[in-house]
């Protein structure tokens, strides 16, 4: 029998502020008398919210309370109550995620926007969403293709890069149409770092409260522009490209069938005219940025395709696909359940078939270490086991998870459990008798996360054969 959940998508950026609600349905598509496959089978958005400026007090502080009552508006707006949501994902991006309040903000706007709405901020899951809700993704899986999605916004470009649906790559840029802000009467009132870094290395005369020429912004443009096209082409790193980059670049050059263009910037590049007269009516550099890659766009040596969504792209990835569910043969306490911000710590394959001291030698560094980044105790041990364990070597497994979770955690804390492979519940039942009585235990399966990543764990749905994960990433000030 199908069930379906409320989700919603709040897309705090640069720019723009917007929400999204959407309908999944999630139903068992196993045949009669098989193991059951649960799965989302049908995304649908019900209702999208205005598209907001997003509200500052200032150039490092985001006005709050402004940003809670554009919510609470799209809410009563969209008929919906926070009880009422069952998951989604509020999202944090771009020049955003660098304010002095970022984290608070988002902490508060989750707690208002539902019991299992997470928080995430980051850029690269940010570019992973965007390309999920511009259809690039599916393009690439639809047409076994290799296909990059660039997410053009106020502050930067998040890339990502799918191969027959598979993320292979990401990474993120210092461009964006927000970098430069201007007056009504066209002087500057605004430059970012990178943008201050990229005008001094191209030598233009362009300065916080000065009015300049046109030819300089589009000089400026014209530089960010070719950094765009440069990593469509996989071209070598120029050092503009070196400059802009974000935390990271792409990890290797990729040989791309098609490039999608997603973001604020996108609608710009699509309606691009140069004999536009008005080139600064957004108080920013979005139009001349927009053409500038247009013109550019010749260069490239890929068609360009344009998402199915553009400057909707992230909050449509943050309401649609910010959830997965867990396999169904899974074994859980559900009155611990939900969980959220769980760090987690993973073995790599060669880890993972270590002998049995020396895999618990690398679990418990591990977890030590995890546990001395933040103020948390609770921490899910990622296991891939794609090596078709048999019944020996999952007790072999329980026993070293056992006994790394008794010296690190101790009872007090559940123990959270995290495999690639379909053998939560047999690896769960070998923990259930080797672990404390009473200590609470989550052992899910056929979740592919990473170290570093953050889990949320719901309620379980259908019928408590699954339960609903988002993993994601809580990176601010990057």
């Amino acid at each position: 029998m199908a069930q379906q959940l409320k989700s919603v998508g709040i897309d705090v950026g640069t720019s723009t502020t917007q929400l999204v609600f959407s309908r999944i349905t999630v139903e068992n598509t196993a045949a009669a008398w098989t193991v059951p496959t649960v799965q989302i089978t049908h995304k649908e958005v019900i209702y999208r919210s205005e598209i907001y400026f997003t509200p500052l007090i200032s150039a490092e502080v985001i006005d709050a309370a402004a940003l809670k009552d554009i919510v609470a508006k799209e809410y009563q707006q969209g008929k919906m109550k926070p009880e009422e949501v069952d998951t989604g994902a509020i999202i944090i991006t771009g020049e955003t995620a660098r304010k002095e309040n970022a984290e608070q903000v988002l902490t508060m706007l989750s707690g208002f926007a539902g019991d299992f709405v997470v928080a995430t901020a980051g850029p690269d899951l940010e570019g992973v969403l965007a390309g999920k809700g511009s259809g690039a993704c599916d393009y690439s899986k639809e047409h076994n293709a290799t296909v990059m999605n660039l997410d053009i916004g106020g502050g930067t470009t998040n890339v990502a890069v799918f191969q027959n649906g598979k993320l292979i790559d990401t990474a993120c840029y210092d461009i964006g149409g927000r970098l430069i802000q201007f007056s009504e009467d066209q002087h500057i009132t605004y430059t970012s770092q990178k943008a201050e870094a990229l005008i001094k290395h191209l030598g233009l005369e362009i300065a916080l409260g000065k009015r300049p020429s046109m030819t300089a912004l589009k000089q400026f443009c014209q530089g960010m522009a070719e950094t765009i096209v440069e990593i469509m082409n996989a071209d070598t790193r120029s050092p503009i490209q070196e400059l802009l980059i974000t935390d990271h670049g792409l990890r290797k050059n990729h040989s791309i069938d098609k490039a999608f263009l997603s973001g604020g910037v996108a609608d710009c590049v699509a309606s691009a005219n140069p004999e536009e007269d008005d080139w600064l009516r957004y108080g920013d550099i979005g139009i001349l940025l927009g053409n500038a890659i247009a013109q550019s766009a010749s260069e490239t040596n890929h068609q360009i395709l344009y998402g199915s969504e553009t400057i909707g792209a992230t909050v449509v990835g943050a309401g649609n696909h910010s959830t997965d569910v867990s396999g169904s043969t899974v074994h859980y306490d559900g009155e611990l359940l939900p969980l959220k911000n769980i760090p987690l710590i993973k073995l790599d394959e060669e880890e993972e078939a270590l002998p049995s001291a020396d895999r618990q030698q690398k679990m418990s560094e591990k977890m030590e270490w995890i546990q001395k980044q933040g103020d948390t105790s609770l921490v899910a041990l990622g296991i891939r086991g794609q090596r078709g364990y048999g019944f020996n070597e999952i007790q072999a497994l329980a026993k070293d998870i056992a006994m790394v979770s008794e010296k690190i955690n101790g009872s007090d804390h559940p123990l959270v459990v995290i495999l690639e492979s379909d053998f939560g519940k047999s690896l769960g039942l070998c923990l259930r008798s080797m672990i404390p009585k009473g200590q609470g235990l989550i052992c899910i399966d056929s979740i592919n996360a990473d170290n570093g990543d953050y889990i949320d764990i719901g309620v379980p749905i259908a019928q408590g054969q699954v339960v609903p994960i988002v993993i994601k990433t809580l990176l601010f000030g990057y």
